[in-house]
């Protein structure tokens, strides 16, 4: 994969991303996983063919011996900068973040994993946690409704990219799945109060109000979807994860 004049923009523990004259290049570590770069590439196909208007799937390579994935480039900031610049209009913001986020929901994949499956996968890699622990949060896993709407399973503001014409984008398909929308929801939820619960606690309630949803509902997700956030080992997060966590029996 050739990339020309090309710019770091982002810089990951695992990826480095630049802007090149041929769109937008995920350049991943050696070693990383050959078969997480394809299944990336797969999710956004995907995702394109259910007619969202998100930055397409260009090429998958090699780059100096690192596999590489290259999308379209959507020019604009990301909401989250825009939300940061101009806080007095936070709740305009967030208001068509959540109407981004239902619009998703709306669309169908029907051959993307299942979201059930690949959460119940993460909550029985977690060693850290005991076995009950793990058996309460899978039991109430499978207590939790079936659905197949689209879910994006990092849908946070730097992850939309809001344009000059005001038109937003969804950008990183790495984690899509088929599945529950209070799930989805719950994740986004979880993300915000990592960061600044002022904005996750806006988020719920303006997601609950616009898709008719229950609070509570999105609530009995949050020590499911905690569990599947601690997979990742971020140090900084493990005590207020474990905190969600550790309520999996409330309600």
């Amino acid at each position: 994969m050739k990339l020309e004049n090309k710019k770091l923009i982002v810089k990951r523990s695992y990826k480095e991303v630049y802007k090149c004259d041929e769109g937008i290049a995920k350049v991943f570590e050696k070693g990383h996983p050959k078969a997480d770069v394809f299944n990336e590439a797969l999710n956004t196909a995907r995702v394109e063919a259910t007619g969202l208007d998100i930055p397409k799937v260009k090429e998958v390579g090699e780059v100096d011996g690192k596999w590489a994935l290259l999308i379209e480039y959507k020019d604009g900031t990301t909401l989250e900068d825009m939300m940061n610049a101009d806080s007095r209009n936070l709740e305009k913001y967030m208001g068509d973040f959540v109407d981004l986020q239902l619009e998703m929901h709306s669309k169908r994949s029907p051959r993307l994993n299942k979201l059930k499956d690949k959460l119940s996968r993460e909550i029985n890699s977690l060693k850290d946690l005991d076995a009950t622990t793990r058996y309460e949060l899978l039991t109430r896993l499978e207590s939790m409704p079936k659905h197949d709407k689209l879910c994006h399973g990092d849908f946070n503001p730097t992850n939309v990219i809001y344009g000059k014409n005001g038109k937003m984008t969804i950008v990183d398909w790495a984690h899509a799945t088929q599945g529950n929308a209070g799930a989805d929801a719950a994740m986004t939820y979880l993300l915000f109060a990592l960061k600044d619960q002022q904005k996750a606690d806006l988020y719920l309630k303006l997601f609950c109000q616009k898709s008719d949803t229950a609070r509570q509902y999105v609530q009995q997700w949050l020590p499911i979807v905690a569990a599947a956030q601690l997979t990742k080992q971020n140090e900084l997060e493990k005590d207020f994860l474990m905190k969600w966590i550790d309520v999996v029996d409330y309600q």
